[in-house]
């Protein structure tokens, strides 16, 4: 016998009556589920021991959290998928929630990796360099630290004391006399043979030892050094082992807070306050503070801070590994279940633990103060950006504050690599994460016809929501307010545009530039209205200047990224025989794009790779033959 079709969308059940039918056919095995909507839209995502048991405490919506139990509400399908362990099970978890961002989870929604410091382990000559990304480089990795800036001043310390070289490895390979960091005593000069392979390597093993945690016992033999050569009579060279120990002193005074007895840690404490949390996450490694980074989970109102908690560390540790401890400062549930998963993905045992006394509770008092200190500055920005788009609907007549302002400007030199930016701001200021860029395509168009490209980028972006909208793909997501850098005829483009498309209900404004271009002498332009100008110290123009000046910032970097891409591609892509790996490998050795443009074939030839046909073509290529 064949199954019976499908019944009707309008008949199937939803809601508690959807967990009423379905959670007895479940099995009583560990799991994740899946609640879907109507429209096949993902809801939630949950894991369970048991995932009958766990499904069927969803029939009793009076017992829910408001936000789960709206989730209920609108469920019209479930989806599970048996694991074998409830380890696997939190591993699975974690990782559809932060790919497919459910609509009901509680979200990590800030999720760049970290930079690292590297000492590379494939060069004859090991430089310390700051690397972002996969690790499958060859070296040994030090950090995560908490952001590029830390990275950057850690690096810097770094060559006081261990003066190494930080050049890429084109510089290296074409220096012919010391550069300017080997002057300022911040690189030995193994470039041009200024230091011996072994001296060298010992210096290597110190910064390494320092990064391990080694760095009293480092600073130590630097003195026992310093006193030696002191007594030889041989004064230049303590003085530079002195000026190294005083650089080591420098990175220990600016530890703001004691790391003692604390090798490698995260602390991860989390505030709750208005509605918001904050989780701020401290970094120690080697014995020392690596830096910090506030997050501010999505969807994180009605629930217990522990299970924001929770939810945070399974979505922060998924692409990353965990360190062997991690300090929290709330008890959250299953933590067994969790720490083995973590180690799991670490390869090594992962320990939770929320301190009571000594120094581990004073790491995470310390995190917990800067956790309620960036919620209250948030909460504080909040308002003021929510009294200023509630100014900015009253300037222009909206009849709500926008939750969504779109701003478009656009960039290029001449016509030239022309790109059309946009920009997203709201309720908690700039959103990055939906930046758009527009390549511009159109090969009709005059270089430098502005109004041409405004078409085309108003066109891409409103033409593709009403198909989002009609076809019901997704939540199309329209803007409350467009800003539009420019004047009346840029408005007369965005007029025709939304005219063509049949959009009505979207509000869009022009911003020109005042006379010789002043900020502060605006002018505004506004279907139906006539241009207007806002005091010159309003804060709702300082506000719409700002957006504007994102926008132009968003829209000039773009255009120099192409740019730049397409001088590259034209210097070495249009050679035969030049495919990605003989390209990175001359960039390598000469460093850009112009230093292979200058060698000769003799110099081109060291390259792996680069034969003497291969050779010829590119001296040829550069020099017009």
């Amino acid at each position: 016998m064949s199954d019976p079709p499908p019944a009707p969308e309008e008949m199937r059940p939803k809601g508690a009556a959807l967990i009423r039918a379905e959670a007895p056919r479940l099995p009583n095995q560990p799991g994740v589920y899946r609640m879907l909507d109507a429209e096949g839209n993902l809801l939630y995502v949950g894991k369970a021991r048991s995932l009958r048991k766990r499904v069927a405490a969803y029939m009793h919506i009076a017992r829910l959290e408001p936000r789960i139990a709206r989730m209920v509400s609108e469920a019209a399908s479930l989806e599970i998928a048996v694991t074998a362990s409830e380890v696997e099970a939190l591993l699975l978890e974690s990782n559809l929630i932060k790919r497919l961002k459910p609509r009901y989870n509680v979200l990590l929604r800030d999720d760049k990796s970290f930079p690292y410091i590297l000492i590379t382990g494939d060069d004859d000559w090991p430089r310390i360099t700051k690397y972002r990304g996969v690790r499958d480089r060859k070296g040994e990795y030090f950090g995560p630290f908490a952001s590029a800036g830390a990275v950057n001043r850690t690096i810097i310390a770094l060559q006081r004391a261990f003066p190494l070289r930080s050049c890429s490895n084109g510089e290296f390979a074409t220096r012919t006399r010391p550069c300017l960091q080997y002057q300022i005593k911040r690189c030995l000069a193994p470039c041009v043979g200024r230091v011996t392979l072994e001296d060298y390597a010992a210096v290597v093993g110190e910064a390494r030892d320092f990064l391990t945690g080694e760095s009293a016992r480092v600073q130590r033999d630097l003195s026992e050094k310093m006193q030696g050569a002191s007594e030889r009579l041989e004064f230049e060279t303590a003085a530079l082992l002195r000026d190294r120990v005083r650089a080591l002193a420098h990175i220990h005074a600016r530890q703001d807070i004691n790391v003692e007895g604390v090798p490698e840690a995260d602390v991860i404490a989390a505030h709750a306050q208005g509605g918001s949390v904050c989780v701020q996450v401290f970094f120690f490694r080697g014995g020392q503070n690596l830096g910090n980074r506030a997050y501010f989970p999505a969807q994180a109102k009605d629930v217990a801070t522990a299970e924001v908690l929770a939810a945070f560390i399974g979505q922060f540790y998924e692409s990353r590994p965990a360190p062997a401890e991690i300090l929290l400062s709330h008890e959250v549930e299953e933590a067994e279940v969790i720490a083995e998963a973590l180690s799991i993905g670490a390869g090594r045992k992962v320990r939770l633990h929320v301190p009571q006394r000594g120094g581990r509770k004073v790491l995470v008092d310390h995190a917990l103060a800067n956790a309620r200190e960036a919620l209250e500055r948030r909460l504080a920005e909040n308002a003021t950006q929510r009294r200023l788009l509630e100014g900015a609907a009253e300037v222009f007549g909206l009849e709500s504050p926008p939750e969504r302002i779109e701003v478009y400007d656009n960039s290029h030199v001449q016509g030239a690599q022309a790109i059309g930016a946009m920009i997203v701001a709201g309720p908690e200021g700039f959103t990055k994460g939906a930046y758009r860029k527009f390549n511009i395509r159109s090969t009709d168009l005059t270089p430098g016809d502005d109004y041409g490209m405004m078409r085309e980028v108003l066109t891409r972006r409103f033409s593709r929501l009403v198909k989002e909208e009609e076809a019901g793909e997704g939540e199309a997501v329209w803007p409350d307010l467009v800003l539009i850098d420019g004047g009346p005829g840029q408005m007369k483009v965005a007029q025709e545009v939304f005219a063509d498309l049949g959009i009505d209900d979207v509000p869009y404004v022009g911003i020109a530039k005042g006379p010789d271009r002043d900020a502060g002498r605006e002018h505004f332009y506004m279907p139906g209205r006539q241009p207007f100008m806002l005091e010159p110290r309003h804060p709702v123009l300082y506000f719409l200047q700002r957006l504007r000046d994102e926008a132009h910032r968003f829209a000039i970097g773009t255009h120099r990224a192409r740019r730049a891409k397409a001088q590259v591609k034209s210097a070495l892509d249009e050679i035969a025989g030049i495919g990605p790996s003989r390209k990175k490998a001359l960039l390598l050795h000469f460093g850009s794009a112009a230093g292979v443009g200058r060698a000769s074939i003799a110099d081109l030839k060291q390259v792996d790779g680069i034969n003497e046909a291969v050779a010829k073509a590119i001296h040829d290529h550069f020099r017009g033959s």
